[in-house]
């Protein structure tokens, strides 16, 4: 009843979500059938694009079913996250994007700056995305009493779903330029990585008061950029294969900055950062070894 009383209408809201969350597949399952008809790599990023998606949703299921973890796991959930997604960084898009720009001709220290400028432009885009984020007006109306709570939940579902951003489009790229074994293996990385972001974009806003049903919908559709991000990316490098070694680099420099401004913190701040920690180097050595193995 508090809820009720708190947020009356909840249930308008996890309506709106859930149509919103259909018209998204639906759009999906259409942009699925043109892409299929056009290029076999834009047809593999669209699958990994969506198998990060459907991680995510996956990530919500504990809160749909009113299922509860220790903190100390979550934490450990997002630190093993993290370690996967930084060997992903670098075996899969550091590490190419280098040899594809000496394959251009480009000479080893030429090649290495190459790829550095695309780290710091994909750094730069996802501090533009995250100021924009931050100003925006998400809590017209909300009592004084709740504002702060609910204002870090909203920041950090628009956190999550902006850094699913330069992923889905480090999906595509490597599909596009990488081979399919490392487009396979950073897909997978990321795909680990999102089930506890689908987790705490539920958690977040279950924990300010919204249904459950809302709360996981919301967590699904934070998922949902990756696919269709993947899908630009893979197109964007069909046409110009020159940006192959940029636009690895930039998809490296987004995520890695996403890794240590967003998730290696947030596993830190209740105070399991030794849990947290050994998990990101454990996670990074499941995922080097699956990469490397698969190279």
């Amino acid at each position: 009843m508090q809820i009720a009383r708190t947020l009356p209408h909840s249930w308008r809201l996890a309506l709106g979500a859930v149509i919103c969350l259909a018209g998204a597949l639906a759009l999906l399952n259409d942009i699925a059938g043109e892409v299929r008809a056009f290029d076999g790599r834009v047809h593999g990023a669209l699958m990994g694009g969506a198998m990060a998606a459907l991680a995510t949703a996956l990530g919500t299921l504990p809160v749909l079913l009113s299922q509860k973890f220790s903190q100390r796991t979550y934490d450990g959930f997002l630190g093993f996250g993290a370690g996967v997604m930084l060997a992903a960084t670098a075996f899969s898009l550091v590490v190419p994007a280098i040899a594809a720009s000496k394959g251009a001709g480009a000479g080893p220290f030429e090649a290495s700056l190459t790829v550095a400028g695309g780290i710091v432009l994909g750094m730069a885009l996802v501090l533009m995305l995250d100021r924009v984020a931050r100003e925006e007006t998400l809590l017209e109306g909300a009592d004084a009493a709740r504002s702060d709570s609910l204002k870090r939940a909203w920041l950090f579902v628009a956190a999550v779903a902006i850094h699913n951003l330069p992923e889905g489009l480090a999906i595509g790229v490597a599909y596009a330029g990488v081979d399919a074994a490392k487009a396979h293996s950073l897909a997978t990385g990321i795909s680990i990585q999102d089930v506890p972001e689908g987790l705490v974009v539920a958690m977040a806003l279950r924990t300010v008061g919204y249904g459950r049903l809302f709360s996981a919908a919301l967590g699904v559709a934070s998922g949902l950029i990756e696919p269709v991000a993947a899908v630009s990316g893979a197109v964007l490098i069909e046409y110009a294969r020159g940006l192959l070694p940029w636009g690895l680099a930039l998809a490296a420099g987004a995520m890695l900055f996403v890794i240590a401004h967003d998730v290696v913190p947030e596993s830190h701040r209740k105070g399991n950062s030794t849990t947290a920690s050994i998990a990101v180097v454990i996670g990074f050595i499941v995922m080097m070894v699956l990469d490397t193995a698969l190279a």
